[in-house]
């Protein structure tokens, strides 16, 4: 089942990612979903937070229903999403890493690590990502308490 046509993705990437980030728009955008493209779409470097931070911003506050963050190594982007109430986001490097996220952890935003993966594997995990579930039961205490904690955070 996973997300439904017509939702709304936003996706971010720095210098590292943005070659991978244009081919996953184009991909999301042939799949049906609408794009909100944070960037960068320049050739220099960029700093990541400029670009993770609306990101996880638009999903926190509901104007996207997932989003999509990439840099280098995927953890810069990943720690800077998380940052934001209300955003689980996982960094993932393979389709069963990416679907377990969604599964078990309700993520809701997607960390790739761009200068580790190619095209075709970053396509297969946002795919794997986009298609799985929440399986709830057990997981939505655990879930519970990220989002407890994160509340209490300043």
């Amino acid at each position: 089942m996973g997300l439904h046509e017509g939702a709304r993705i936003s996706i971010g990437t720095d210098h590292a990612g943005r070659d991978l980030k244009d081919l996953l728009s184009r991909h999301l955008s042939k799949l049906g979903y609408l794009v909100i493209d944070h960037g960068t779409s320049v050739p220099g470097s960029v700093d990541y937070p400029d670009m993770a931070h609306p990101v996880a911003a638009d999903v926190a506050e509901g104007r996207s229903d997932m989003g999509v963050v990439i840099c280098g190594s995927g953890n810069g982007v990943n720690m800077v999403a998380n940052k934001h109430s209300g955003v689980r986001s996982a960094l993932a490097w393979r389709p069963d890493v990416a679907a377990l996220a969604r599964e078990h952890n309700a993520a809701n935003v997607l960390a790739l690590p761009a200068r580790f993966i190619d095209g075709d594997e970053a396509i297969a995990i946002l795919d794997a990502f986009l298609k799985a579930n929440f399986e709830g039961g057990r997981h939505e205490r655990r879930v519970a308490k990220i989002e407890r904690l994160s509340h209490s955070l300043p």
